[in-house]
């Protein structure tokens, strides 16, 4: 993981030279400098928006003492998405496009957590799929007569992974 971070750190910013290199020999220097100003002014105003809305729903989440989920998540890719729009470099531009506007937001999110699922030891990973038998006595599912909640003991048993 360190070592494609590594790779991806340089040669990201070799990239993002070599397409700016491209569009200013396609559009010219003047106006390739003036389109990269322009998506960084465009950076700001999104990250201002953007960013309000989302530290505006994680306070009130935080007022109401509901957990924070997936708004802290959008607040996370909000602020990623900003600072690579701010940054000159055309392909930092569409990326944190994609981190800031709403409609395209969930796939970024998706991509980060199939990344970090798989990174993740097998035990961590969910769902956590559980065997059980019914009991006589239980009631079938459904809903349940008022009085005491109905209490199942038992135990949890995980299947140990394959190969262990």
């Amino acid at each position: 993981m360190g070592r494609r971070l590594r790779v991806l750190a340089g040669l990201g910013p070799l990239a993002e030279v070599a397409v700016f290199i491209l569009v200013a020999s396609w559009l010219g220097v003047g106006w390739t400098l003036l389109a990269a100003l322009a998506t960084s002014v465009l950076g700001w105003a999104l990250l201002a928006r953007q960013g309000t809305r989302a530290l505006t729903e994680l306070r009130e989440r935080a007022r109401e003492r509901r957990p924070s989920g997936r708004a802290l998540g959008d607040a996370g890719l909000i602020a990623v998405g900003g600072l690579l729009m701010v940054l000159p470099g055309f392909l930092g531009d569409v990326v944190g496009l994609l981190c800031l506007l709403p409609p395209t937001r969930f796939l970024v999110r998706g991509l980060l957590a199939r990344v970090l699922a798989d990174r993740l030891p097998v035990q961590l990973r969910g769902p956590v799929h559980v065997r059980s038998r019914r009991a006589e006595g239980v009631p079938a599912p459904g809903p349940r007569p008022a009085g005491p909640p109905l209490v199942i003991e038992g135990e949890v048993v995980r299947d140990e992974p394959a190969g262990r």
